[in-house]
């Protein structure tokens, strides 16, 4: 440890920090633009100059390494003094428009130039003036303001981990813009929004809706992906007016994925319900509560009594919170019905593990780990903000593999890839056991057959890789995949082979919590007919894996009833739509992929007449007459659905064998991914987020050879065929897909007349 001095203040720091460390270690502030703890150094605006003893000249705080003995000033005439000359070079050509700047009031310029500006500038000829670039949907600029601190061009490089943008010329004419013309299209590009320190780079859909000052502030989660990425939620009016991340080093670290900054535009849709609604004659009438949850328990407790507790059932969105979900498993066995199922977007049932499935560990050890095997999972795409952890984390030396249905780009260097056909991902994952097998010396469990297994170089490579602190996960391709089971139970043989931790990375936000309160237990809902449905935040046509079969169960029904935010989704096969809360205007508990429960508050008071879903299904299990549905607080529902210590209840680990034996595959067969903006209600409702790049309309995707066996091109109109419907779609060559692979986006308007996600196909041109 070295000791230094900093305003008379001593501290020890490790060797290699620098005086900026030191200052922050010591709670002593100095002023700055283009330092960031998460970002490399690159002391160019010169704004941190501070004084150190035996130096000729001051010092930048950021780029100076402590030395043994260093006594710093930072208040000193002469730190004082460089630190007024930077400022005064930092505003000649700076706007005066803080006015009808976004970023008035949280400006670090305007603060630091309260400091360390002069009353006037000396400076008397024209300024200069920088056009605007077009950077896509979600960032808008104003380039004049830019001060050249770099901090976005370093972000997207490091961190996002492909340069979109860089700073061109020299001197004055210096600018930050988007290589030849293109837009900054990064699942995580909002970030340089919060670290521009002028307003250079603003929010294109907050811009001038609201001043910083007239914000509120409140705590919440995301609602999305299974990270639980921590939230501010800045109001107005009991209006959602923008989301910015709260830092938690744990978890999301100080940044925020697209789709959590964003989606909040769906909250002020238009399409919102609410009032109840209920259909008659083929015509939606809007009703009282009371009118429509009488009318709901009726047709239920009828339903139930006519035909049996299985002709009714339950579906619900893992985004839903433990209480919703609670509440909606207690009301159903009130019913005496055990049918509630949240995995939607599952075609394998199979798999039953000791506990709630999980990451296997907390997000900071898994990036700590020595090696990652990835299976099945685009997780760019899936889980922004653990991709770029595993990111940062390979750039350190992790080895990083991946096995996956198609070549998808991480921006990180790779140790071990296998790129295989959706239906021999289970075959390809025998190849790396097999591998790991025959270079321990040891046999596969009696349950998983490797006879017919034939082992690559990439396989034995990948094995390789895995050892004792190494992690083994499955993502979103290998959760929504026929053969899951298989899947499952050889990652967990190759972990226990290897030494290294079986992890699943949650699809949403509470799957871990559907799984501890039982909320997972029914298999495919739509495998026998269903009298009467009750969807809670679910949108059959897109939420499920099979989108034919979903929409074909609900329009059979007699009865469906909807417990949804929005009405447009599900009023061509709901007969009562019941407005519930989005997670801004309720409180709740999401549990992310890690074990960790985390609540929230309602940050803004319900839209309309619509309800928290906890207190409509408490509401409704009173209509009904049953007995433990007097809870005051989704306080008092958590406490009873998650009663004690949830880590013992968390397990990987299979509760009966999976037979796993290689299948030959044939024929054509579907990818259908989940795209990044259509994962759930709210992204499908944004409308910043839908004009991005990865919101584009899917298309019919193929290799050359594919095609060419099809006798399609680039560019033709094809029609895809599974299970009785279709789809047309403009066809496009995808290089990095394997032969035979017909890529087909699910969860959108142009694909619910599909099937399985990853079911065979049949393509044809069209017309």
């Amino acid at each position: 440890m070295l000791e230094i001095e900093i305003d008379g203040k001593k501290t020890t720091v490790a060797p290699g920090s620098t005086v900026m460390d030191a200052a922050r270690a010591l709670g002593v502030h100095i002023p700055h633009f283009c330092y960031h703890k998460k970002l490399s150094i690159a002391a160019s605006c010169r704004m941190c100059l501070v004084e150190v003893e035996k130096a000729p000249k001051p010092l930048p705080a950021c780029a100076t390494p402590v030395t043994a003995g260093m006594v710093v000033k930072t208040h000193s005439n002469a730190a004082v003094t460089a630190q007024k000359g930077v400022m005064e070079f930092l505003l000649i050509n700076h706007p005066l428009d803080c006015p009808i700047c976004d970023q008035g009031g949280e400006c670090h310029l305007q603060d630091i130039a309260v400091g360390y500006g002069a009353g006037e500038s000396r400076y008397r000829e024209e300024k200069r003036i920088v056009p605007n670039k077009d950077l896509g949907p979600l960032i808008t600029t104003e380039m004049t303001r830019c001060i050249h601190c770099s901090r976005c061009v370093r972000f997207t490089e490091e961190v996002a981990g492909y340069q979109e943008l860089g700073l061109a010329h020299r001197g004055e004419h210096s600018e930050v813009m988007p290589f030849l013309g293109k837009t900054v299209n990064s699942e995580i590009s909002g970030n340089v929004i919060d670290l521009c320190p002028v307003g250079a780079l603003t929010s294109k859909p907050f811009r001038y809706t609201v001043r910083a000052w007239e914000l509120s502030r409140r705590k919440s989660i995301a609602p999305h992906d299974g990270l639980g990425s921590n939230l501010i939620v800045q109001v107005k009016n009991h209006k959602v007016m923008r989301v910015l991340p709260l830092e938690n080093e744990a978890i999301n670290e100080c940044w925020l994925s697209d789709r959590d900054r964003f989606s909040y535009e769906a909250l002020n849709s238009a399409s919102r319900a609410t009032k109840p609604q209920v259909k008659k004659d083929g015509q939606w009438i809007e009703t009282d509560w009371q009118s429509a949850l009488e009318l709901v328990a009726g047709k239920l407790k009828d339903t139930v009594a006519a035909h049996g507790r299985d002709s009714v059932a339950a579906l619900a969105t893992p985004n839903s919170t433990v209480e919703e979900l609670f509440m909606l498993r207690k009301l159903m066995a009130g019913l005496g019905v055990e049918q509630v199922e949240t995995r939607l977007r599952a075609a394998d049932f199979r798999l039953h593990t000791a506990g709630a499935t999980w990451l296997g560990q907390s997000i900071a050890e898994l990036a700590q780990s020595d090696a990652v095997l990835v299976i099945g999972s685009n997780i760019r795409k899936e889980q922004p903000l653990l991709a770029q952890r595993l990111r940062q984390s390979a750039k350190r030396g992790m080895k990083l593999s991946v096995l996956n249905p198609a070549r998808y780009d991480l921006l990180a260097p790779l140790a071990g890839e296998l790129i295989v056909r959706p239906d021999q991902m289970v075959e390809a994952l025998l190849t790396v056991l097999k591998a790991a097998c025959e270079a321990a010396g040891k046999t596969a469990p009696a349950h998983i057959d490797l006879s017919s297994i034939e082992v690559c170089d990439a396989s034995r490579s990948i094995a390789a890789t895995l050892t004792a602190h190494s992690a083994i996960l499955l993502g979103n391709l290998a959760a929504h995949h026929p053969r899951y089971a298989e899947l499952h139970a050889a990652a967990a043989a190759l972990a226990e082979l290897s030494g290294a931790k079986l992890g699943v990375m949650s699809e949403a936000a509470n799957t871990v919590g559907a799984q501890l309160i039982g909320a997972e237990t029914s298999g495919n809902l739509f495998a026998s007919p269903k009298k009467a449905l009750i969807l809670l935040n679910a949108e059959v046509q897109f939420d499920c894996h099979n989108a034919t079969e979903a929409l074909a169960a609900v329009r059979a029904a007699d009865f469906v009833v909807a417990l949804n935010p929005f009405a447009d989704g599900v009023k061509d096969y709901a007969d009562v739509i019941l407005p519930v809360a989005p997670f801004t205007e309720t409180s709740g508990t999401f549990v992310n992929m890690e074990g960790r429960a985390q609540s929230f508050n309602g940050v803004v008071r319900p839209l309309g007449e619509t309800r928290p879903a906890w207190k409509v299904l408490r509401v409704l299990g009173n209509v009904l007459g049953f007995n433990g549905f007097d809870y005051e607080s989704s306080e008092a529902i958590r406490d009873e659905a998650l009663a004690g210590d949830i880590a013992p209840r968390l397990s990987n680990a299979l509760k009966a064998p999976v037979a796993v034996k290689a299948q030959a595959a044939s024929g054509l067969v579907r990818l259908g991914e989940v795209p990044l903006y259509q994962l759930d209600a709210l992204t499908r409702r944004a409308p910043a987020l839908q004009a991005t790049a990865d919101a584009a309309e899917p298309a019919l995707r193929a290799n050359a050879a594919t095609l060419a066996g099809l006798s399609l091109k680039a560019g033709d109109s094809a029609c895809a065929a599974q299970a009785g419907g279709k789809a047309l779609l403009c066809v496009r060559e995808d290089t990095t897909l394997p032969d035979g692979v017909i890529h087909i986006a699910g969860s959108h308007p142009l694909t619910t007349g599909l099937g399985g996600l990853f079911a065979p196909v049949t393509v044809e041109r069209a017309g």
